[in-house]
């Protein structure tokens, strides 16, 4: 019986370690910062109900921080209820659209997920998900600065190591830091996820909750937040005029 359970044992800890090498590095970060955070609110309340507040309050605060409370003012409170689907404003769209020449990427507001397609080329109308890492990394060399820096975006979310095994830097120096043609109106719109006519406190609210989920210690994209900020300056520009 023990030589059974030590068995289910090792077999379930090596599945949870094969789902960690393939979870989204910066999902996976969230997801473990949000369960220490649970679980020291779960312990200070404990030690709290034993009436050993001593304890109970500095864990309490340490976990209340990691799930987003700072004790600079209760209105971060909205942050920590926002995680479980209570309390708190939510994202004013639903997810941000990034467009190029043969790509386009959609950006989901709540989970951070990046999705693309392709809406131009011999593969027109095809999600990127339906194709493996070889072969999108043989469609850089073909693809315009814009679609090689998306592509390049959603490689480094699916694959998050496909840079360390691509062969030279070819992919990368076709990468160009920002679009030359000028954004429109509409486009901004779509990738603050905005409808047209917001105003002022609403682009700064949607273009801060990007740019959170687009930094790249939570593994975001030096590119989508160009976009971005680009974004939020040619809606801007419209309100100053």
């Amino acid at each position: 019986m023990t030589l059974i359970a030590g068995a289910v044992a090792v077999i379930t800890l090596y599945l949870l370690l094969q789902m960690f090498r393939a979870a989204n590095p910066a999902m996976l970060a969230r997801a473990i910062k949000m369960a220490g955070g649970i679980g020291c609110l779960a312990i200070a309340a404990f030690t709290g109900i034993r009436g050993e507040l001593v304890v109970a309050i500095p864990i309490g605060l340490f976990g209340a921080g990691l799930l987003g409370w700072s004790p600079g003012g209760f209105g971060n409170l909205g942050n920590l209820g926002g995680m479980f689907g209570i309390g708190g404003p939510r994202s004013q769209g639903q997810s941000s659209r990034v467009r190029s020449q043969f790509i386009e990427m959609m950006l989901d507001h709540d989970s951070g997920q990046v999705q693309g397609r392709f809406v131009a080329g011999p593969n027109a109308g095809r999600s990127l998900d339906e194709f493996d890492l070889p072969q999108l990394a043989a469609m850089l060399p073909s693809l315009d600065a814009d679609s090689t820096a998306l592509l390049e975006t959603y490689l480094d979310r699916r694959f998050p190591a496909w840079r360390q095994h691509a062969q030279g830097d070819a992919a990368g120096g076709q990468r160009r830091a920002a679009s030359s043609s000028k954004m429109t109106h509409e486009e901004a719109y779509q990738i603050l996820g905005l409808q047209p006519g917001a105003g002022r406190d609403e682009i700064g609210r949607a273009h801060r909750a990007l740019m959170k989920k687009l930094h790249p210690d939570q593994g975001g994209s030096t590119y989508l937040a160009a976009r971005v900020n680009e974004a939020k300056d040619t809606l801007l520009r419209t309100h100053h005029g």
